[in-house]
């Protein structure tokens, strides 16, 4: 993505000031909406905003083997792609750099906050539930972490969860009439920073992507910070860490609220 070199000094010039290209100060965030239900087909769908960044969570549920070290519990995959129709910067094929960072920063948050029960997920020996975590990138105006966290966490809080049931010595997977949800135990959201000009910022428009020096993505849920992923190449001090570590625990604070009040609860 490119910008002009006036935008680009608005953009440092309002830095410096200790506020955004949009008007928002240094820890804001832009609107943030959240929906669920946007695919019925799917086990679960969550499509989440923030600003003019969409991304669609999908879920499905389906019967696998287990995987050799963890043989009584469920399998988790989350895959990302960003959509050309979400930039001019993106094109098809296999899954990027940028594709692949965003589903396993959004992959580890979860697994690292327990969001599913994954115990709850064994069906007998040699079959497990396997659960798939579809993120689909609508629309990019920057901060793809944060809204694929919140649409990927809302959409597994919603599922529903498939029937297994055993047919002699096959069995079919039922997906309608009476079903549970799928056994969650967590909420997990994240909080993306940017640096630049040595002033922090969360919530990072693709404008000011573009001059980020370094860049950390916290996960947390209520509790304990779950996964921290550092991006690009500049550094923070420790000081800066232990402020975006703070922010972070008060910030999901307010996007646990959206999810609950999304899910119904």
């Amino acid at each position: 993505m490119k910008t002009s070199t006036i935008t680009g000094e608005y953009i440092k010039d309002m830095i410096t000031k200790s506020y955004r290209e949009d008007g928002r100060k240094m820890f804001d965030y832009r609107p943030i909406n959240l929906k669920i239900g946007t695919m019925p087909n799917a086990e679960g769908s969550a499509e989440a905003s923030i600003g003019q960044t969409r991304v669609l969570a999908g879920i499905k549920i389906d019967v696998a083997e287990p995987m050799a070290d963890k043989p009584e519990e469920g399998n988790l995959m989350t895959a990302a792609e960003l959509l050309p129709l979400a930039s001019g910067d993106y094109e098809t094929g296999p899954p990027g750099p940028e594709a692949i960072e965003l589903a396993r920063v959004v992959d580890r948050g979860i697994r690292a906050a327990n969001v599913v029960d994954m115990g709850k997920l064994f069906i007998e020996k040699d079959k497990v539930w396997s659960v798939f975590v579809d993120l689909y990138v609508l629309n990019y105006d920057g901060n793809l972490f944060d809204a694929s966290s919140l649409a990927a966490s809302a959409a597994l809080l919603s599922s529903r969860m498939p029937k297994y049931e055993k047919e002699g010595e096959t069995g079919k997977v039922v997906r309608s009439g009476n079903l549970g949800k799928l056994p969650t135990a967590n909420i997990v959201t994240s909080c993306t920073f940017g640096n630049i000009l040595h002033r922090l910022i969360l919530d990072p428009t693709a404008n000011e992507e573009l001059f980020i020096d370094s860049r950390l993505t916290i996960a947390n849920d209520e509790h304990s910070i779950r996964a921290v992923q550092k991006g690009l190449n500049g550094a923070f001090s420790f000081d800066e860490i232990d402020e975006m570590m703070d922010t972070a625990f008060e910030k999901s604070r307010e996007l646990r609220q959206i999810i609950k009040k999304a899910i119904g609860e």
